[in-house]
């Protein structure tokens, strides 16, 4: 059976990566140009100048990631960028590079949703791992745990209803001062200390999620106490929201009796050291935990080009009509 070399292009946000994943499992090469530290003096992520960024980067990328892998366009059986969810001038950058080489090369475009790769991201870890399996998806943009029922087959069966858990960490690293990007210096204070203040969690009958709450708690902490604990005040933030995420998932299980115990992490938060040490305990209850090697949490082509390559298995082919969904969802 001949192999399947597909080239990922990932673009929604900060990071300006390229690709080349055989048959789905493999790297052959995973090229990322960082823009962090432009990003970092701003706290935050510019738009305007994250899409900037990717322009004058993307090409080089391209260039170092096929002579990594060392092929050409005519080994490459499929483009795959990213077209949604994400910041839609970056989502142009990445999508329109693909499309041109789709139509200079004549290889087949193959659309790729930023959720799917980071699903897709345990496969190239596991080679393993075949669905279906629940997915904990958790990221800066998105919070939802998913039905994977096969490679291009998702149920969604929670969700945030205000901020994602990527966000609310940001926002409390903005709040106590430690700078962006929020999510690592948090996970890093919060080893020097002890889970102390009670923080509030939300609770609703499905499993659904909400992090403002204990956002706006972190914050109003910070302001009202004359002297707090900033490294206990990570670890009871930490604490509280891994609390939340490990019982949806569990009512998940539960309520919806799906018949599996396995359950994947994905996205960039799937990095965080504590999320990761408490998804693990939970295989002492007889759950199989699978996440992704900490270079493939954060956004990354390979995971599209994995995640492309099981939708060009299914027959997925796109045209030049399309077109950024900086919205889209798993099931569009």
């Amino acid at each position: 059976m001949k192999d399947i070399l597909t080239l990922g292009i990932e673009s929604s946000c900060d990071e300006t990566s390229v690709a080349v994943v055989k048959n789905g499992r493999e790297i052959l090469s995973n090229i990322i140009d960082t823009q962090i530290p432009i990003h970092e003096k701003y706290g935050g992520v510019v738009p305007e100048i994250a899409s900037r960024n990717h322009i004058e980067a993307i090409s080089r990328v391209t260039k170092k990631a096929l002579s990594d892998a060392n092929v050409s366009f005519n080994d490459i059986d499929a483009i795959t960028p990213t077209y949604g969810p994400g910041l839609v001038g970056a989502l142009l950058v990445g999508l329109s590079y693909g499309k041109a080489l789709s139509f200079a090369t004549g290889k087949p475009l193959v659309g790729v949703n930023h959720i799917e790769g980071h699903i897709a991201a345990n496969y190239i870890t596991y080679k393993d791992l075949k669905p279906p399996f629940i997915c904990m998806m958790m990221s800066g943009g998105n919070t939802q745990i998913i039905h994977v029922k096969d490679y291009t087959s998702f149920e969604v069966l929670g969700k945030t209803r205000d901020d994602a858990i990527g966000e609310a960490f940001d926002k409390v690293a903005r709040v106590i001062g430690l700078g962006y990007p929020g999510g690592p210096k948090v996970d890093k204070l919060a080893k020097e200390g002890i889970p102390e203040y009670n923080l509030p969690k939300t609770h609703f009958e499905n499993a659904d999620f909400s992090f403002s709450g204990i956002k706006t708690a972190v914050i109003n902490l910070n302001h009202k106490l004359k002297t707090i604990n900033k490294a206990n005040l990570c670890a009871s933030f930490q604490k509280a929201v891994t609390e939340e995420l490990i019982e949806n998932v569990k009512k998940v299980l539960n309520v919806k009796k799906i018949e599996t115990k396995t359950i994947a992490l994905a996205g960039g938060v799937s990095a965080n050291s504590y999320i990761r040490k408490e998804f693990l305990d939970l295989e002492q209850e007889g759950y199989k935990i699978y996440m992704p090697d900490l270079k493939l949490c954060t956004d990354n082509a390979a995971m599209i080009a994995s995640a492309g390559y099981y939708n060009y298995m299914a027959g997925k082919r796109d045209n030049m009509f399309l077109n950024a969904k900086p919205n889209l969802k798993l099931s569009d």
